[in-house]
């Protein structure tokens, strides 16, 4: 399969983007916000600004309680939550705004005998390569049910720690490919800077992007994807390949000048139908 370079926020004609644009949707971590820190106050205004234009997706490998502390917990009062779709563990689960709360609508969890099994070998699998973590900050392997994650130096490690760890994701790729070769029916992917993914085949943001169109009624086409890890061994790329509108960022700040020029090419457009 030829790969597909995916164009920055400088190489894309957004006022063509936005008019085509349906849905926008986010990657989270190194994207929004920081590996498991809240977004900014800046960063909650845009998103909170770009929901009153336009329904906005979370499309995150983490659990649903990060998205509550980095994303939720940071939206101004002018949020339209009823526009927010939240799809964590890579869309595995999906969330919606019922008016008074968040309700769950989906969960393709994987049995409980895969999970367990999971857990073991990459356990086993890291300590064989000598990445296991004898004194890690939180847990190294967590059961989001629908989702087996691994964190090399646990959940709540320093960020820079994290990002320092493995710059040319070769030791996430190589635990991923270790892992996947024992549950070939299992999808096993590197996730976010010290993580691997494991989830049911076939259930990963490509899917999430998918699902989000059907739910809404649109086309893949028309869904603006935001994310950092566009390169083929990223948790984004299958979002950009599924024929999103792809947009790479290089991390929040990034992220804020992109979501400054949606918010106004979304206005205009907003401004010419009226």
């Amino acid at each position: 399969m030829a790969v597909r370079t995916i164009p920055d926020r400088t190489g894309l004609d957004l006022d063509e983007a936005c008019a085509r644009a349906r849905v926008v949707a986010f990657d989270l971590d190194n994207t929004l916000a920081r590996s498991k820190k809240p977004m900014s106050p800046e960063m909650g205004r845009r998103i909170s600004t770009l929901t009153t234009l336009i329904p906005v997706a979370i499309v995150t490998g983490g659990s649903f309680a990060l998205i509550d502390s980095q994303v939720l917990a940071m939206l101004t009062d002018d949020a339209d939550r009823t526009h927010l779709h939240l799809m964590p563990t890579s869309g595995t689960r999906y969330y919606r705004w019922s008016g008074s709360d968040w309700h769950r609508e989906y969960a393709h969890d994987m049995n409980s005998d895969d999970r367990r099994n999971v857990i073991a070998a990459l356990e086993r699998h890291a300590r064989e390569q000598g990445i296991w973590c004898e004194h890690p900050w939180g847990d190294c392997i967590e059961d989001r049910g629908s989702q087996i994650t691994f964190s090399a130096l646990g959940q709540r490690a320093p960020i820079e720690r994290k990002e320092a760890w493995d710059p040319d994701n070769a030791k996430k790729n190589r635990l991923a490919e270790a892992v996947g070769r024992d549950f070939p029916h299992l999808a096993v992917h590197s996730g976010g800077s010290t993580s691997v993914d494991v989830s049911q085949r076939g259930i990963d943001k490509a899917y999430a992007v998918r699902t989000l169109a059907s739910l809404l009624d649109t086309q893949v086409g028309r869904i603006i994807y935001v994310g950092d890890r566009m390169d083929p061994d990223g948790n984004d790329y299958p979002a950009a390949m599924a024929g999103t509108i792809a947009i790479r960022v290089s991390g929040p700040e990034d992220t804020l000048r992109l979501c400054d020029a949606l918010i106004a090419g979304l206005s205009r457009n907003a401004g010419a139908t009226v």
